[in-house]
């Protein structure tokens, strides 16, 4: 019975990374819908705040790789854990920046909001999440640490999805800012051309 149990939250530790990982999958697609949909171009901020959501959901990742040995240890879990939480401090300084400077009441914000509340707000309630979720797996400490697991197609598309992912970031931001040193604040089109 304790063994059944033992290897319950094994295969629970390593469901938790490829939920983790998933949900910020959505997340960032999320960003592209926004960006592509309803054509709201992302400012530096948010830019930046995608590429602390990659860092957040590169520790996941890095532990669904260290599955493909078949062993997943207790040090690979901690590294993931700390990308994670280094992504999720970075977002949420970054994303409180944003909320901040359109936190007086005639600001109306950058972008559309969805649900009434602007994507840099979201983005900063997804970072506190990983906060609590890492503070959650860490209590059960060795405990949802997979061991032996079975690297499988649903890691192996899940992989596959992030790593698209981050491709596509790097050339829609190639695409807008083009050959200039710097984004505007409030970017209105694609800047791929020669620089003048």
């Amino acid at each position: 019975m304790e063994a059944r149990s033992r290897s319950l939250l094994r295969r629970t530790g390593f469901a938790f990374h490829q939920l983790f990982l998933l949900a910020y999958c959505g997340v960032l697609l999320g960003g592209f819908a926004v960006q592509f949909i309803a054509w709201e171009y992302p400012c530096p901020l948010c830019i930046l705040q995608r590429m602390a959501m990659m860092l957040c959901a590169m520790g996941p990742a890095y532990v669904i790789v260290r599955s493909r040995s078949g062993e997943v240890t207790y040090s690979d879990v901690m590294t993931g854990l700390g990308m994670a939480l280094v992504g999720a401090a970075a977002g949420s300084l970054m994303s409180a920046r944003q909320v901040l400077l359109h936190i007086v009441p005639p600001d109306p914000g950058y972008g559309s909001e969805i649900l009434g509340l602007h994507l840099y707000t979201w983005a900063l309630i997804t970072f506190f999440m990983v906060f609590v979720a890492a503070g959650v797996y860490l209590l059960f400490g060795e405990r949802l640490v997979p061991g032996a697991v079975h690297y499988g197609g649903f890691s192996r598309m899940l992989l596959f999805l992030f790593t698209l992912i981050i491709l596509a970031n790097a050339v829609a931001v190639f695409f807008q800012e083009g050959f200039h040193w710097f984004l505007p604040d409030n970017p209105d089109t694609y800047r791929l051309r020669a620089v003048p």
